[in-house]
């Protein structure tokens, strides 16, 4: 007689022993009722025959086929470690990306802080370029008042070079006649003296003509004239007369001459003092020329180096105020992302909580089934767990549930349901 029996359409359940509960109560009873009637002892012959050791078919088939399903549930097992290795490595991430935000929230302060110090040090250096800036106004109109001061004593001296020079022509028209009359004296002086040698010598000739003439006079006059004295009185008289009007003549010319040499001493040292003075103007003016240059070029350069310090100091405050936009927008997208990664972690939190809960939930059932597996007297049945397993592919849940907390002896167990499912006889319900 077979052991083997094939299965119906609703599983049968087999005992590891070969009594089956009822037979053992029937035989108590029998035991208990023997002081009454003794009856004859009754037992299953089936249990005599020798035990066909062949293997069936279809358990090979089965074999197999749970086989396949432990080698993709142990794929799927590794698949779910990795899975759990890798949320676990992005936990860690997440972690140090929590930490890392927190500590650059707490640098953003310091960022702010420095940008807070760098934009006070550039208020003190616009302040200090505001205050260089006043103090070179104050110079440059001060330098402009001294021009305009210079540029009125310019403008004074001007009128009075004109003036100067105006007179120093009038004294040279004056001088030049003065000078004209003192030659055409010289001139009348010479002409003078050499007419007053024509006339003595012309009156030494007459002297001498006279001394050698000798003159009859007969005269009815009863009277003694002397003509010699009378010529000698004249004689006297006109040069007495012509050395006064030579000696008066002479004074004035001598006068007139030193006078005009005076004159010209005096027009000749007032002309040297208005060309010194011409030329201390002249050297003013061309070096309040030079010092009115030079204000002006370092004006201009001041001027060029506040619009270029006022150019940079508003770009460094545009740039420090794009950095802070930037470095707020920064922060804000690492909120936003922070939120974001907690959300997730928080996700994946409850997922790894549900799969912790899936997990222990599958590992008492294995536990238990284990438990049954080893002490099979209890009368659990013994396909119970193969079906278990079946039937465990087809839900979503059990495909996340096996974590790597599953117990390695998990195959041997199947081996071992495998092998019982096997050597498990068909014994009667």
């Amino acid at each position: 007689m077979s052991l083997r029996k094939k299965s119906t359409s609703r599983p049968r359940f087999y005992s590891s022993g070969g009594f089956s509960s009822i037979s053992m109560g029937s035989y108590s009873s029998q035991k208990t009722s023997a002081a009454a009637q003794v009856t004859p002892v009754t037992f299953n012959k089936s249990l005599l025959d020798p035990l066909n050791l062949e293997i069936d078919p279809a358990i090979q088939t089965l074999c197999t086929q749970e086989k396949e399903q432990i080698k993709s549930l142990n794929n799927r097992f590794a698949s779910h470690i990795e899975k759990v290795r890798v949320l676990e490595q992005q936990n860690k991430m997440l972690e140090t990306k929590w930490s890392l935000l927190q500590e650059s929230t707490t640098g953003s302060s310091d960022v702010e802080s420095l940008f807070n110090d760098y934009i006070a040090s550039l208020q003190r250096n616009l302040d200090q370029l505001n205050d260089d800036k006043f103090k070179f106004v104050t110079e440059r109109n001060a330098m402009l008042k001294q021009v305009n001061d210079y540029t009125q004593k310019y403008e004074k001296e001007v009128p009075r070079r004109a003036e100067a020079e105006q007179e120093f022509v009038m004294l040279k028209k004056d001088l030049d006649p003065a000078y004209a009359t003192k030659v055409n004296l010289e001139a009348m002086l010479d002409s003078l003296r050499e007419e007053f040698q024509l006339f003595k010598v012309e009156l030494m000739e007459l002297k001498n003509s006279v001394k050698d003439t000798t003159v009859v006079v007969e005269m009815d006059n009863t009277r003694d004239l002397n003509m010699d004295q009378i010529v000698s009185d004249i004689r006297a008289h006109f040069e007495s007369i012509t050395a006064n009007n030579q000696e008066e003549t002479e004074m004035w010319y001598k006068t007139k001459f030193n006078q005009m040499t005076t004159e010209a001493n005096q027009y000749g040292n007032d002309l040297h003092a208005t060309k010194a003075e011409l030329a201390s103007l002249q050297r003013m003016i061309d070096r309040t020329q030079l010092e009115t240059e030079r204000v002006k070029a370092q004006n201009e350069s001041l001027n060029a180096n506040q619009a270029e310090m006022e150019c940079h100091g508003e770009k460094l405050v545009l740039d420090s105020m794009a950095s802070i936009k930037n470095l707020e927008e920064a922060l804000k997208t690492a909120k936003l992302d922070m939120v974001k990664q907690i959300k997730d972690y928080q996700k994946l939190m409850e997922i790894k909580l549900a799969l912790d809960c899936e997990i222990s939930t599958y590992r008492k059932i294995l536990e238990g089934e284990e438990q049954n597996l080893c002490w099979p007297s209890a009368g659990w049945p013994l396909t119970a767990f193969s079906t278990h397993i079946q039937a465990a592919p087809k839900s979503s849940s059990m495909a996340l549930a096996l974590n790597s907390s599953l117990p390695p002896p998990m195959l041997s167990c199947k081996q071992k349901v495998n092998w019982r499912a096997v050597r498990s006889p068909s014994a009667p319900s």
